[in-house]
């Protein structure tokens, strides 16, 4: 579905979806290692298979967010989701003390924790789900 979006909400929506093809790059080749270390002891897969599924999905998110006008809204909100999905990965990087991604110390590990809500928002905003979202709540 498409909701329309402002050229600041596309903007945005573009640099979001470059930020995801580069993490996805990232967890795939040169970073792999820093990943597999956020990913909490408790999930039953193995971690390298973790981090390369997450990699491959976040590659087609980023792309989806940038290529797939017609889909803007549901590409939104699955990210938003995908964001609410790694939240115990950086939860767990903080509560056990591991240092990646330059992150280390506890101080900055906590404030990367403040930014999860801002990267879902952004998502459901820079792609119309937002307004979607209250529409469809406010004609309940």
């Amino acid at each position: 579905m498409i909701y329309k979006t402002s050229t600041t909400q596309k903007v945005f929506r573009i640099i979001l979806g470059g930020f995801m093809i580069l993490a996805s790059i990232g967890h795939l080749t040169f970073q792999r290692e820093e990943f597999q270390a956020q990913v909490p002891n408790w999930i039953p897969l193995g971690k390298d298979f973790i981090v390369i599924a997450s990699g491959v999905l976040e590659f087609a998110l980023g792309a989806s967010m940038i290529f797939l006008k017609k889909y803007r809204v549901e590409t939104g909100i699955a990210l938003a989701i995908f964001y609410v999905l790694i939240f115990p990965g950086n939860i767990a990087q903080y509560i056990n003390g591991i240092d990646a991604f330059g992150l280390d110390t506890d101080r900055k590990r906590f404030i990367r924790l403040l930014f999860q809500p801002v990267l879902i928002l952004w998502a459901l905003w820079s792609s119309g789900a937002l307004k979607y979202l209250i529409n469809k709540k406010q004609s309940s």
